[in-house]
């Protein structure tokens, strides 16, 4: 008895902020809108979809922007907001800095990357690959949320590439790590796969189960020609839609994946 109590106590648990037949609930809302979960329910709640890289390429985020005109670009803004030591110019070369990947310091510049926590190409797979630009380049350059910038020692940076956290975690601050990846999943709305989602419910279950804040992105998404719904144009096949650019659309993500065939019942149409 006590071990069903147990398994019973369990699973309810783990359905905690599951809606209607087990689909997890987004973390929906209106951008500027703060949003307040435990790292195990935040994890939970964040939307499960395949991910798609057709179409990527980095040139598509904008990198490096001065968005406020003070002659310091996203990146020299970083390294002067986390310099341990006072810095200042245009161009950060010196200061001191503290990589959490790997507990490396520095006080050449020169040595460390700044890093997109949720690397440009895993965005695009979850969720990025449907914004408009202006979006993609404010989440290149996210100076209103310290999570989805960080400096770090190149060589991490270069081991780490563009992979998530089923493929690559860093070798020291892997609970911060995961919280932070989590956070920035939430505040820009994007998807995990079932590898990922596995992986941090594994990562977390080390890890203390500490209240995740953040403010929602403004996201805005790419209107399809002729449509007015911000939709895809529909044709007739979806060999019609990739000989057009379009594609591919995920199930539970994408309106347009309803208008076609999925041959293969992969969750994904027009590949």
């Amino acid at each position: 008895m006590k071990r069903v109590v147990t398994v019973l106590l369990t699973l309810l648990l783990a359905s905690v902020g599951l809606g209607v037949l087990g689909a997890p609930v987004a973390f929906a809302g209106a951008s500027g809108e703060r949003v307040s979960k435990r790292l195990y329910r935040a994890i939970e709640e964040l939307p499960k979809a395949p991910e798609v890289r057709r179409g990527y390429d980095r040139s598509k985020f904008r990198l490096w922007v001065d968005a406020n005109g003070d002659c310091q670009d996203s990146r020299d803004e970083v390294l002067a907001a986390e310099s341990l030591v006072a810095v200042s110019g245009c161009d950060i070369q010196t200061g001191r800095w503290r990589s959490y990947y790997d507990g490396v310091t520095t006080t050449d510049s020169g040595s460390f990357d700044i890093d997109h926590l949720v690397p440009l190409a895993e965005a695009w797979d979850s969720g990025a690959r449907r914004w408009n630009a202006a979006t993609r380049q404010r989440y290149a350059n996210d100076l209103r949320d310290s999570r989805t910038l960080v400096a770090v020692t190149a060589s991490s940076n270069r081991s780490k590439s563009d992979r998530d956290v089923a493929e690559w975690m860093p070798g020291q601050g892997r609970c911060r790590y995961v919280r932070e990846w989590v956070a920035v999943k939430v505040r820009w709305q994007l998807t995990v796969n079932r590898p990922e989602k596995r992986a941090l419910r594994r990562y977390a279950s080390g890890c203390a189960n500490r209240r995740i804040t953040v403010t929602l992105a403004r996201v805005g998404t790419q209107s399809g020609p002729g449509t007015g719904t911000g939709l895809d144009p529909q044709f007739a096949t979806c060999a019609d839609a990739i000989a057009a650019g379009y594609g591919p659309y995920v199930q539970g993500q994408d309106p347009e994946y309803d208008w076609y065939t999925d041959g293969d019942s992969d969750g994904v149409v027009c590949e």
